[in-house]
C-alpha cells in the first residue's frame, strides 16, 4: 500500500480555507483531516478527537517537550498544535493529511517535513477579503484592517510555497487542490522504484 503524503493549505484569515477544504473532502478521495491539539475548553457542540484534541496545559508542554508537535502557538492565553502521531498514522494507513493551519505554522511544518506540499490559498483581491472580513460581523473595522495588513505581509511568502491557488470561486479552487493532490502522487522521483518493481514482475 502506497503511503500518505501531507498536504498544508494556508493562507490569510477570511480567504475562506475551511470552506475549500469542505469541497475537497466531499469529492470522496480517500483523506485525513489533521485535527489540532488545544488547551482551551470546549466549546458547546464541540467533541474531542473531532473539532479539537481537548488536553491540559501541563500535557501540552509535556507533548513539546518530546517534540510531539509539527507546530503550535499560543493565541490569547491558549495553545494550539499540530500533533505528529496522528499525521504519521493516517499516512501509513495510505491517506493523504490536510493541515488548515495559519502561514506561521505552516512554516514550522515545513521546517521539519520539507516534503510536505505547501498550497497557498489567496483571495481574488484585497477588496474582496475585505468583503468576506467584514461579512463576519464578528470584528470591528479597526481588527479588519489590522487583519488585512496581516494578510498582505503574509502573502509575500506565497511565492516560497509549491503551490498557488485563489479563491474567486469555491468549486474551482476545490478542483485546483484536488488536482494538485492526484499531480503530486505522479511524481517520478516517488513512483519510479514501485513502478520498477511492477514492471519486473
Amino acid at each position: 500500500m502506497a503511503k500518505g503524503m501531507t498536504f498544508i493549505i494556508a493562507g490569510p484569515s477570511g480567504v475562506g480555507k475551511g470552506t475549500v477544504i469542505k469541497r475537497v473532502f466531499e469529492s470522496g478521495r480517500k483523506l485525513y483531516f489533521s485535527v489540532s491539539a488545544t488547551t482551551r475548553a470546549p466549546r458547546p457542540g464541540e467533541q474531542d478527537g473531532v473539532d479539537y484534541h481537548f488536553i491540559s496545559r501541563e500535557q501540552f508542554d509535556s507533548w513539546i517537550a518530546q517534540g510531539a508537535f509539527l507546530e503550535h502557538a499560543e493565541f490569547v492565553g491558549n495553545c494550539y498544535g499540530t500533533p505528529g502521531r496522528y499525521v504519521d498514522e493516517a499516512m501509513d494507513r495510505g491517506e493523504d493529511v490536510i493541515l488548515d493551519i495559519e502561514v506561521q505554522g505552516a512554516e514550522q511544518v515545513h521546517q521539519l517535513r520539507p516534503e510536505a506540499v505547501r498550497i497557498f490559498l489567496a483571495p481574488p483581491s484585497w477588496a474582496e477579503l475585505r468583503r468576506r472580513l467584514i461579512g463576519r460581523g464578528t470584528e470591528s473595522a479597526e481588527k479588519v484592517e489590522r487583519r488585512l495588513q496581516r494578510s498582505r505581509e503574509e502573502f509575500q511568502v506565497a511565492q516560497n510555497y509549491d503551490y498557488l491557488v485563489v479563491n474567486d470561486d469555491v468549486e474551482q479552487a476545490a478542483a485546483e487542490v484536488l488536482a494538485i493532490i492526484a499531480a503530486s502522487h505522479c511524481r517520478a522521483a516517488d513512483r519510479y522504484e514501485a513502478v520498477s518493481r511492477a514492471l519486473e514482475e
